[in-house]
């Protein structure tokens, strides 16, 4: 914290001193005790082990001492753009944070005024005019952590303040009576650690949050791009008092331990809604408890940015022009069908039209357009929704998904008498749908007649920007590749960097299957071909296969050649 000759061991004794931080025989005592370690130990760090005084009357008065001012950061703080200028590794070990830059004059928070060679050679590096402030290295770590989280596992004690570690204690112990048990969830402990669970998934661009107890252990991962990574570990008593304060926000019955809980909680962060779906079911060890996060940012995309190609998007356009028929969108859980059909709603919707959803449950709230959440509960299902829905005038329709043979039926008929029907099914491929249709009961004419377009997609999660970097793959690898996707000039991947989580990947986009069908394959359709033959009919016909626009975009470097074969394994 400070140098090590005598002088400034006075200096700073002397300013403690001034400011009634210590007397002269806690800093003679101190002074002998770090003269028994050898010097080995700083004076602030004899200080604050022997609890004479806080690392903030340590800092407080070296700013005073070096006519600097001493500031309490936090999160609100800082910049978060700001914090970018010097890489996270850079950070951690100097333990400086960039707090804001105005014009050419970056300000920084230091735990080491006196160091000035640390301080120039920050200024070589960001070629700006650094002001300092003193901050304490507690507040500085926190701040970095909150902007730029490691991928460490995270000690539950940095979460709470000082002051808190009473608290904690009481958490810990074992709960039973339900009245103790609500208590210990509007503890402050339990309140802050739910918080940050909550804050840093949506930081992170988490889709969902695992709480998972163990016999002996209660771990808490992440879903971030697709992939799950553990986040912290809480102690495993601590899972009670947790389950109950997510219980609480959610409006659910925290008395009910047993028996599988749905609900929802609506928060705001960064002045915008986000909404959480909670799932609880009693395990073995206790109550596994998933959150899932719908964050309007990651909903409402415009088409452009979903990942398709020029000429697919051109083509997908084209079937939204329709006036009626049927469009599907097919895929595995988590392949992004919902925030596509969002997208499309979002670009059809205008006041000349009547756009109706019904949806289990309503993942997002879409101005202008009238939603509505089945219940099987009380026989409001998707073929009940559908049927009247019909007598509400609607110009387009968007079906969340097509489960029975019912709801398929009904669908198909609203298309061919006028209506634009949008709906998901769960099939491996575009042609897939078809004979899915077919098989849950509608005719194969109709599905001829009414049927415009099925888009087949996945995800894949992109090379990370801040780690790219190209190499080299086997000649039978590219020979592949460029098989699918034409000439490659270079293969890029990501080596793994503290943005990313070591992981080498950042963000999703996605891959498409377009297939619109002609006149021909209308016909081969009334004939009930089987899913092979279709699916070589689509591509005689020109349709791109999800692996092809795969490679395309691994072509393009914006995602690896394992991605595109795991996303499209069939």
């Amino acid at each position: 914290m400070i140098a090590n000759d005598s002088n400034r061991k006075l200096q700073l004794g002397q300013l403690l001193i001034q400011h009634g931080a210590v007397t002269d025989d806690q800093l003679k005592s101190a002074l002998e005790y770090q003269k028994q370690k050898g010097a080995t130990m700083l004076l602030g760090e004899v200080l604050q082990k022997l609890d004479i005084c806080s690392e903030e009357q340590i800092m407080s008065a070296l700013a005073a001492g070096y006519g600097i001012p001493f500031a309490h950061i936090s999160p609100r703080i800082a910049d978060p753009k700001v914090i970018d200028v010097l890489p996270r590794e850079f950070l951690d070990k100097h333990c400086v944070l960039p707090l804001f830059k105005i014009r050419n004059r970056l300000t920084l928070a230091v735990n080491e005024p006196a160091n000035v060679f640390l301080i120039e050679e920050i200024g070589r590096l960001t070629d700006c005019e650094i002001l300092i402030v003193c901050a304490t290295t507690k507040e500085i770590k926190a701040t970095l952590e909150n902007h730029l989280p490691s991928a460490n596992i995270f000690v539950i004690d940095d979460i709470f303040d000082d002051g808190d570690a009473g608290e904690l204690s009481l958490v810990e112990t074992k709960v039973e009576d339900i009245g103790d048990l609500e208590l210990a969830a509007e503890g402050s402990p339990v309140i802050k650690l739910v918080n940050y669970l909550i804050f840093h998934a949506v930081r992170e661009g988490a889709s969902d949050i695992h709480i998972e107890p163990d016999e002996n252990s209660l771990r808490v991962r992440y879903r971030v791009d697709g992939m799950l990574y553990e986040k912290i570990r809480p102690p495993v008593k601590m899972l009670p008092a947790i389950s109950s304060r997510i219980k609480i926000m959610a409006g659910l019955d925290i008395s009910e331990r047993r028996l599988p809980q749905d609900g929802g909680i609506h928060v705001m962060m960064d002045s915008r809604p986000i909404d959480l779906r909670v799932s609880t079911l009693a395990g073995r060890h206790g109550e596994k408890i998933v959150i899932r996060i719908i964050d309007n940012r990651s909903v409402l995309v415009n088409l452009e940015k979903l990942g398709f190609s020029y000429e697919m998007l051109k083509e997908w356009r084209g079937v939204l022009e329709a006036p009626n028929g049927i469009v599907l969108v097919t895929g595995p859980t988590g392949s992004g069908k919902s925030t596509t059909l969002y997208s499309v709603l979002k670009e059809l919707n205008n006041d000349a039209v009547n756009i109706c959803t019904v949806e289990d449950p309503v993942e997002f709230n879409l101005g202008g357009i009238n939603q509505f959440q089945v219940n099987d509960r009380i026989g409001f299902s998707f073929a009940s929704a559908l049927r009247s829905l019909l007598r509400q005038d609607p110009d387009i329709i968007m079906v969340g998904e097509i489960r029975d043979q019912e709801t398929a039926r009904i669908a198909v008929q609203a298309a061919l008498t006028g209506h634009l029907v949008f709906s998901t099914l769960h099939t491996n491929d575009a042609s897939g749908a078809v004979t899915r249709l077919v098989n849950v009961g509608v005719e194969p004419y109709l599905v001829a007649a009414s049927l415009n377009a099925v888009l087949a997609q996945r995800l894949v999660r992109k090379i990370c920007t801040a780690c790219k970097e190209p190499y080299e793959v086997s000649p039978s690898v590219r020979r592949a590749v460029e098989r699918l996707a034409g000439d490659v000039q270079t293969f890029y991947h990501g080596v793994g960097c503290p943005k990313c989580r070591g992981s080498g990947f950042s963000g999703r986009i996605g891959i498409y299957e377009l297939l619109v069908p002609n006149d021909g394959m209308r016909d081969k359709i009334c004939a009930s071909p089987t899913l092979n033959e279709l699916h070589a009919a689509a591509v005689s016909s020109g349709m791109v296969t999800l692996r092809q626009d795969g490679m395309s975009k691994v072509k393009a470097g914006i995602t690896t050649i394992e991605e595109v074969l795991r996303a499209t394994a069939a």
